[in-house]
């Protein structure tokens, strides 16, 4: 049975995933793929599973989850990446709970431990998990709010009494079939971690540059017991700290070129 709810996805060359992505969300019964321009078979893969594809240019990630969320045809909706799923738990428990949901007999909003897949095993420490992400929401009195550039995350609207339960069954992602992959996106993400940094008014300072990485370090791997992924624990805690050491010292590029 199709449920009155609108999975919505933004997409930039997902084709490894989206299939997966929307077969795991069939009771939802209007599918949104928000496509930035892909190059490989993204868009055509989508539109065979029955999805709604429209593509436009990419406005940053909390203003293109918010366009996807506007051209849903439901008020409720979850909002999946494209390289994400939900586990065949969190399938079973949202159809045995949405028709109430929808019908106004519960929260405002749902959150999920997200559990991801990196260098051969599901991350469980290093602050990767439980990694909570609310996606499941009512348009009516929730939104996408945050940065421009990162830390995008679904908030109340202002004036409404929203609430927000957590349901303990898993959201799935594989985010790097290649290390490779993990570099590049750190790389990338420092850059908008760099501007975001700018936009709010820090400075740089050799401190924080040597500080921030190093403690980032210590956080993932020993704090937050990353040591217990293994070896690929270690990785993540190293990448970590160098997306932090990168970030900071690109915003020291940033000063510069702005200087006369």
């Amino acid at each position: 049975m199709r449920l009155p709810v609108s999975l919505v996805i933004i997409t930039l060359n997902e084709a490894e995933g989206i299939e997966r992505a929307i077969r795991s969300a069939e009771f939802c019964d209007d599918v949104v793929v928000l496509d930035s321009g892909s190059t490989d078979a993204t868009r055509e893969i989508a539109e065979g599973c029955g999805a709604r594809v429209f593509q436009e240019p990419w406005r940053g990630y909390r203003a293109q989850k918010a366009r996807a969320v506007e051209l849903a045809r439901h008020d409720w909706i979850l909002s999946l990446d494209g390289d994400e799923a939900l586990s065949e738990d969190l399938q079973r428990e949202l159809r045995g709970r949405l028709p109430q949901i929808v019908s106004g007999q519960g929260a405002s909003a749902y959150e999920f431990p997200r559990l991801t897949y990196n260098l051969g095993r599901w991350i469980r420490y290093g602050g990767w998990y439980p990694d909570r992400q609310l996606r499941l929401f009512d348009r009516r009195q929730a939104e996408w709010r945050g940065g421009e550039h990162v830390h995008e995350r679904v908030q109340g609207k202002a004036g409404t009494s929203w609430q927000c339960e957590r349901i303990d069954a898993h959201l799935l992602h594989w985010p790097f079939p290649t290390h490779a992959e993990q570099v590049a996106t750190n790389n990338r993400y420092s850059s908008l971690g760099a501007q975001e940094l700018r936009a709010r008014g820090q400075k740089f300072s050799i401190g924080k540059l040597v500080f921030k990485s190093w403690s980032k370090f210590i956080e993932c791997y020993l704090l937050k017991r990353g040591f217990l992924d293994g070896l690929a624990g270690f990785v993540i805690a190293v990448g970590a700290a160098y997306s932090v050491f990168l970030k900071w010292i690109k915003l020291w590029e940033l000063e510069r070129s702005s200087k006369p």
